[in-house]
């Protein structure tokens, strides 16, 4: 179960990283960011990494590094697809 926790705990602060990143951005890339915005961005992140830490069954350490590096992975996916979408 801590093994869990452990991949859940490195996905959010995963998420919460970015999360400052993107609002301490340079003034032009600033924008507003909502609630429901954050929530979700930190529910799906710390799921991404529940999922990331599922594969390392051992150690709780482990799990939250696959946690953080899992979500990682993952974003920076969605940002290269995301370029390739003019919205």
């Amino acid at each position: 179960m801590e093994v869990f926790l452990a991949g859940f705990l490195g996905g959010v602060i995963r998420g919460l990283v970015g999360i400052t990143k993107y609002m301490t951005a340079a003034p032009s890339k600033k924008r507003a960011l909502w609630d429901g915005y954050i929530f979700l961005t930190l529910l799906s992140s710390g799921g991404m990494g529940l999922l990331a830490g599922v594969f390392i069954a051992e150690d709780p350490r482990f799990a939250l590094l696959a946690g953080y590096a899992g979500t990682d992975f993952v974003e920076g996916l969605f940002k290269l697809r995301m370029k390739q979408y003019s919205w």
